[in-house]
This record gives structure tokens, sequence and C-alpha cells, in this order.
């Protein structure tokens, strides 16, 4: 039901820019999201890179989570601690918690869009899960992704390739800039 509300809280699916996710993980008070944080981003690559990053964490002992997207089975994918993905109750949680600052009395309602959900609900998953590493994945090019309300230690930018032209731009060039 949560994922299905979430679809209709924003007149667009997608919605670019951090002012609206930005204020919502404010009123949420979400600080950093591990004491390590690496972003990655680019066209292909990406989910690949995030999977042998988070092996190589997990295997040098480290408290690992990441945020993917988009998911192949189950949501709860998207959201994983130390290898095992976020539980339903965590997430409703999360959920209730974001909707709660999105609509807060006496402030103006914020819409944020499914991918903003989601990212805040990770954000709130790790910032519990007291994570040395934090590996967000970039959804849909970069400057103006979700994921960008967190500053991150190390980025990680994968191939670049014609993808989201619409949003992002005509040629590698200005696409690569983005990401």
């Amino acid at each position: 039901q949560w994922l299905d509300y979430q679809l209709h809280t924003h007149q667009q699916a997608i919605a670019m820019g951090l002012d609206r996710v930005r204020e919502v993980a404010r009123r949420l008070g979400v600080g950093k999201p591990g004491k390590h944080v690496m972003m990655i981003g680019g066209t292909n690559g990406k989910g690949s890179t995030v999977a042998f990053a988070e092996a190589i964490a997990r295997a040098a002992g480290l408290r690992v989570g990441a945020f993917t997207s988009p998911h192949l089975l189950k949501y709860n994918e998207r959201i994983r601690v130390d290898g095992r993905d976020a539980d339903d109750a965590a997430l409703v949680a999360a959920f209730e918690r974001i909707e709660a600052a999105r609509t807060m009395t006496g402030l103006e309602a914020i819409p944020l869009t499914y991918f903003e959900f989601g990212t805040l609900a990770a954000l709130l998953v790790f910032e519990q899960s007291e994570l040395d590493l934090a590996i967000l994945e970039v959804g849909l090019g970069g400057k103006l992704d979700a994921v960008n309300i967190v500053d991150a230690d190390v980025s990680v930018i994968t191939t670049v390739d014609l993808d989201h032209q619409d949003y992002l731009g005509p040629d590698r060039e200005t696409i690569g800039a983005d990401k």
C-alpha cells in the first residue's frame, strides 16, 4: 500500500531537483548515513560496481549498507544492510516517518517522487544501522538526483552513454558533466 501511495504524492514520476527532498530530510533530522559514504553514478555498470564495493567492504569486516534501484523481484532489495534486504517493518517505519515530515502540521506539504521516498527511507534505515560504509547508487543523472543531498567521501562514475537525454542533455559530454 505504501508503494502504491508513493506513486501519487507527486504529479510527475521524475521531478529533477534537490529542494523538496532536502527539506524533508531536514525535517527528519537526517544526518550522514554511515561513517563513510560512497556514491556510484554512470550509465552502465552501476549495479555491478555497487555489488563489488559492497562485497569487498564486507569481506574487510565493515558494516555496509547499499541503496540501489530498480529492484528485480521485491522493493526491499533496494535497501540492504550487511547483505540482507530491509524488512517490511523497517521500510514501513521509515515511510511513516517520511510521510509525517512531508505533511507536518502548519507547514506546506511537500510532494515527493517514488525515488525520493526510497532515498529517504534508505537514509533512515542506514542511519539506524550504524554503518561503517553507506553505498548510494545514483538513480538518474547525478547533480539533481535525490542521493546528492548526502556528501559522499568517494564518488565513482562508471561508463557514460546516451541515456535520459530528455533530462540530461543531447550528448555524452553534457550527460557526463551531469553525472
